[in-house]
C-alpha cells in the first residue's frame, strides 16, 4: 500500500469515528468544532500542504485535493479551516524571509499557531485593489488601521496574513499592497458573523485599531508585492474549492442514489422512474467530470508552471456541479430534503459559498478567457 493510500485510509477512518457522528448536531448549532480541529491537528492536516523540512506532510496539491474532497463530503466547513490557513502558509513559505520561515512554518505545521488570510473588506471582495485597510511604518513598526470581513479562521484562530495598503499614491494601485503577518496577540479583535450554510467554522468580521507590528512581520523584502505573493496563494485556494465542490456534489449524488433505492411511489422505488434516472445520470456525470479538472488543476499546479486557467475551470465546473446536485438532491428527496434532518438540506446551504468564494465564478469566466487568449495569439 503506498504512502499517500495509507494517508486517505487514515482520513477515511478519521471521518467515520470522529466526524459524521456529530457533523449535523455542530452545524445545526454552528458550534466551533474544538474536539475535531484537535484531531485534525493530530493527523497532521495544518501541515498538510507545509515541506517536511519545516515539520509539515509535503504534500502535493493533487493529493491534498483528494483530502478536501474526502472531508468536503463528510462536512464541508472542516476544509475551510484548514485551507485558509495552508494558503496563509503557502504565501510565508514562498514568500517569506527565513528568519520568518523558521519561527513560524514549523508552529503552524503544528497547528499550534491557526490562521488564515485576511483579504476582503465591507466594500471590497472580488476587486482587492480597492483596500483601505492601511500600514503605516513608524519607527521600525507597522501601525495597522482597517476592517476585514468574512475572515475564515478569525475567530478561533491565532495569526493572519493581512493584505494591507501600504502606498496610496503609487499606479497602478496594486503596487502599494503589502502583506503582512500579524499575530491575535498584537491586539486585532474579531466578530463571528452568521452564515445560511458554512456553518462551524468561524469566519469574522476583523478590527485593526492601530495594532502595530514589527517591520520584520512583512512578508518578502520589499512593500508593495502583496497582492502578487497571496494570488499565488490563492492558485492552491481555488483547487481547494474545487475540490470541496467535488466533495459536495459527490455526497449529493450519493444521498441521493440511496433515497432513489428506498423511496417508493406507485408501488415501486423512485428510481425506476425516467424522470430520476435522468436527474441520477446528469448528477454522476457532473461528479466525475468535476473530478477530472480538479485533478488536472492541482497537477499544473504541481508542475509549478502558471495554472489561474486550469484552477479556474475545475472551480467554476465543480461548484457549479454542487450547486446543481444540492438542488437536485432536493427535489429527489422531496419534503424531506427540506428538512434539516436530512443531510441534503446541509448541502443545500453550502453550496452557494462555493460559487462566491475564493473569486466569483463569474470572475472565474474572465479569467478563463483571458487565459485563453494570452495562450493561444492569433
Amino acid at each position: 500500500m503506498s504512502d499517500i493510500q495509507i494517508i486517505l485510509d487514515a482520513i477515511e477512518k478519521f471521518l467515520d469515528k470522529e466526524v459524521r457522528p456529530v457533523a449535523r448536531d455542530l452545524e445545526l448549532a454552528d458550534t466551533y468544532p474544538h474536539e475535531i480541529v484537535q484531531k485534525m491537528k493530530e493527523l497532521g492536516l495544518f501541515g498538510a500542504t507545509i515541506g517536511t523540512e519545516y515539520g509539515g506532510m509535503g504534500l502535493n496539491a493533487e493529493t491534498y485535493a483528494q483530502i478536501v474532497e474526502r472531508v468536503s463530503a463528510v462536512w464541508m466547513s472542516l476544509s475551510g479551516i484548514f485551507n485558509s490557513h495552508l494558503i496563509m502558509c503557502a504565501a510565508v513559505e514562498k514568500f517569506g524571509s527565513p528568519a520568518m520561515k523558521e519561527t513560524y512554518l514549523p508552529r503552524m505545521a503544528t497547528g499550534e499557531l491557526r490562521g488564515g488570510i485576511a483579504l476582503t473588506e465591507p466594500d471590497c471582495g472580488t476587486d482587492l485593489q480597492a483596500i483601505r485597510t492601511r500600514a503605516v511604518l513608524r519607527d521600525g513598526e507597522y501601525i495597522i488601521s482597517g476592517t476585514k470581513q468574512w475572515i475564515t479562521n478569525s475567530v478561533e484562530g491565532n495569526v493572519l496574513a493581512v493584505l494591507v495598503k501600504t502606498d496610496w499614491n503609487v499606479e497602478p494601485r496594486h503596487k502599494g499592497m503589502s502583506l503582512l503577518l500579524v499575530e491575535k496577540s498584537a491586539g486585532y479583535e474579531a466578530r463571528k458573523l452568521k452564515k445560511l450554510g458554512y456553518r462551524g467554522v468561524d469566519t469574522g468580521e476583523v478590527f485593526f485599531d492601530e495594532v502595530c507590528v514589527p517591520e520584520s512581520q512583512l512578508v518578502g523584502e520589499a512593500e508593495g508585492r502583496g497582492l502578487q505573493q497571496i494570488l499565488s496563494g490563492l492558485a492552491l485556494g481555488r483547487i481547494n474549492v474545487a475540490a470541496r465542490g467535488v466533495g459536495v456534489a459527490r455526497a449529493a449524488l450519493d444521498a441521493s442514489v440511496n433515497y432513489a433505492q428506498v423511496r417508493q411511489t406507485f408501488g415501486q422505488p423512485i428510481g425506476t422512474h425516467q424522470a430520476i434516472q435522468i436527474k441520477l445520470a446528469d448528477m454522476a456525470t457532473k461528479v466525475e467530470a468535476a473530478r477530472l479538472l480538479t485533478g488536472k488543476a492541482a497537477q499544473a499546479y504541481d508542475s509549478g508552471l502558471r495554472c489561474d486557467l486550469e484552477a479556474g475551470m475545475a472551480k467554476l465546473f465543480a461548484t457549479e456541479a454542487a450547486m446543481d446536485n444540492s438542488n437536485e438532491a432536493l427535489r429527489i428527496h422531496g419534503a424531506y430534503g427540506y428538512s434539516p434532518e436530512n443531510v441534503v438540506e446541509r448541502y443545500y446551504r453550502d453550496a452557494p459559498l462555493l460559487v462566491v468564494g475564493e473569486g466569483t465564478n463569474e470572475l472565474q469566466r474572465i479569467i478563463i478567457a483571458r487565459q485563453l487568449l494570452e495562450r493561444n495569439p492569433a
